[in-house]
C-alpha cells in the first residue's frame, strides 16, 4: 500500500510539472543570426502579441512585473513580444536593437518556492533594457541574482512553477544561458546552430542541477534531437517554418498518452499525465535589419506566419483570455485548428500546402503587416469552410482532453459541435 500511494504522488507531481513546455533553437551564418521559437504551453492559454513603443520613466518609479515589484530604469526600448494573456512578462519577443530573446521551464533542484520574478518576466525586462545579447544576458543574470524566479507560471494549475534556460541572440552570435534558482551558466555560439528545449544542457552544471524524470517526462531529448537535425540545413526563415511545424511521424501529429504531442517540436494538446499545446510561434531573421514572423495564434502547422516589423504596430483584435473570443485573432483561429488537428490525415497536407505558397510569396517582397493578416484571414474562412462538420479521429485520450478543454474555453467549434 506504501508503495502505491508513493506512485500515485510521483504520478501527480509529474502531472502538476509537466504543462509547460517549449523549443528554442537559432543558427548564425556568416552573414547573420536566424532565430526560432515554439512556445507550447496550456491549449486555452492564448498569447497576445504586443508593441510597446521606447518609453522614459520618472525618478523612483516601481515596474510591477507578474508577481513582484522592483525598480524601473529611466528609459526603456520598443519591443514586440508575445506573452501569456495573464503574465507580465513574454515568452519570446524582439526590441528594435535586434536582440531577439526565447525561454524555456527547466526542471532543477536548485528552485525556490517563494515568488520572485518569472522566467518570462526576465525576458521582457532583458528585452526593454539591453541592445546586445551580451547586455541580455547581464541584464537577467543581475536580476537572477538580486530577486530569484518563483511563483505559479500557469493559472490552470496554480501550484507549477519551474526555472528557465534562454537562448539570447543579436545580428552576431547566440548565448545560452541556463539557470537553476540563482545559479547560472552561459555557453557562447558564433557559428553553426544550437537548439534547447525543457532539459539542462551545459555541462557540469545539468549534471550537478537537473532533475532528471521531470526533464525526461517533458520529452526535451527527443524535440530537442528534431530541431537541431531540420535546422542543420537552414538558410532561411521558411526552413525555420518547417523545423517548427515538425510532428514526429513526419506530416502528421501523433499521441502518447502519457505526454500526449510532446514527441515533436510541433506540440498538440492530448496526454493522460502531461499535456501542452504550442500555443505562439516566431521566427526571426535579424539580417539586413531584422524581420519577424509570427503566428499570433497556436499550433503553427495549421497557422500562417505573417511579417511583422517592431516599429510597424498593427491592430490585431481583441486582448485574448483563456475564454473564447472570436474578435481575438488567437481565437479566431481555434475552431480550424482543432478541426484540422481531429482529422490531420484528411485536411493537414491540403492546408500546409496552401498555408506555405501564401508564405513563400511574401518572403521574396514582403508585404505590410495589414496586407498579410487579410489575405491570412481570408484563406482560414475558406478553409473553415471547407472543413464543415469535423471528425476527431485522435485517439480517445487525446480526444477526451480535447472535449475538456473546448467545454472550459466556451469554444463554439466548426460545426457548431
Amino acid at each position: 500500500m506504501e508503495r502505491v500511494t508513493s506512485d500515485v504522488r510521483r504520478l501527480t507531481e509529474l502531472l502538476r510539472y509537466a504543462s509547460t513546455m517549449c523549443d528554442t533553437f537559432a543558427k548564425v551564418l556568416d552573414d547573420g543570426v536566424l532565430f526560432a521559437k515554439n512556445s507550447d504551453r496550456d491549449a486555452n492559454e492564448s498569447q497576445i502579441l504586443e508593441w510597446h513603443p521606447a518609453a522614459t520613466h520618472e525618478p523612483n518609479a516601481r515596474l510591477a512585473c507578474t508577481w513582484i515589484e522592483i525598480p524601473q530604469v529611466a528609459s526603456t526600448m520598443p519591443v514586440l513580444i508575445s506573452r501569456p494573456w495573464w503574465m507580465w512578462g513574454a515568452e519570446m519577443g524582439a526590441n528594435a536593437a535586434g536582440v531577439v530573446i526565447g525561454n524555456e521551464a527547466v526542471f532543477t533542484r536548485g528552485h525556490e518556492s517563494e515568488p520572485g520574478l518569472l522566467g518570462m518576466d526576465l525576458l521582457r525586462l532583458a528585452l526593454e533594457r539591453a541592445s546586445t545579447a551580451e547586455e541580455a544576458t547581464q541584464v537577467i543574470v543581475e536580476h537572477l541574482e538580486r530577486y530569484g524566479q518563483g511563483g505559479s507560471c500557469s493559472v490552470e494549475r496554480p501550484a507549477f512553477s519551474y526555472d528557465n534556460s534562454f537562448l539570447i541572440a543579436d545580428p552576431s552570435m547566440v548565448i545560452v544561458l541556463e539557470t537553476a534558482g540563482r545559479a547560472w551558466a552561459t555557453e557562447r555560439v558564433t557559428h553553426g546552430s544550437r537548439a534547447i528545449s525543457n532539459g539542462l544542457t551545459i555541462e557540469p552544471f545539468a549534471r550537478a542541477h537537473a532533475k532528471r524524470i521531470r526533464s525526461a517526462m517533458s520529452g526535451c531529448v527527443t524535440r530537442r534531437r528534431s530541431t537541431e537535425a531540420g535546422l542543420s540545413g537552414a538558410t532561411s526563415v521558411a526552413d525555420l517554418f518547417k523545423v517548427l511545424r515538425t510532428h514526429a511521424d513526419g506530416l502528421l501529429p501523433s499521441w502518447s498518452p502519457v505526454n500526449g504531442g510532446l514527441n515533436a517540436p510541433c506540440v498538440h494538446s492530448g496526454g493522460l499525465l502531461a499535456s501542452s499545446q504550442t500555443t505562439a510561434s516566431l521566427a526571426s531573421d535579424l539580417r539586413a535589419g531584422g524581420l519577424h514572423w509570427a503566428t499570433g495564434t497556436a499550433a503553427p502547422c495549421t497557422s500562417i506566419f505573417k511579417p511583422f516589423r517592431i516599429d510597424e504596430p498593427v491592430d490585431l483584435g481583441a486582448a485574448p483570455t483563456n475564454v473564447d473570443d472570436p474578435t481575438s485573432l488567437w481565437w479566431r483561429h481555434e475552431p480550424l485548428h482543432r478541426a484540422v488537428v481531429g482529422d490531420p490525415g484528411r485536411w493537414l497536407g491540403s492546408l500546409q500546402a496552401e498555408v506555405e505558397e501564401l508564405e513563400r510569396s511574401w518572403i521574396p517582397s514582403t508585404p505590410s503587416s495589414a496586407h498579410a493578416l487579410v489575405a491570412a484571414q481570408e484563406l482560414e474562412e475558406r478553409w473553415a469552410k471547407k472543413v464543415g462538420e469535423p471528425r476527431d479521429l485522435r485517439p480517445w485520450f487525446a480526444r477526451s482532453r480535447a472535449r475538456r478543454e473546448a467545454e472550459a474555453a466556451g469554444l463554439v467549434t466548426i460545426g457548431g459541435a
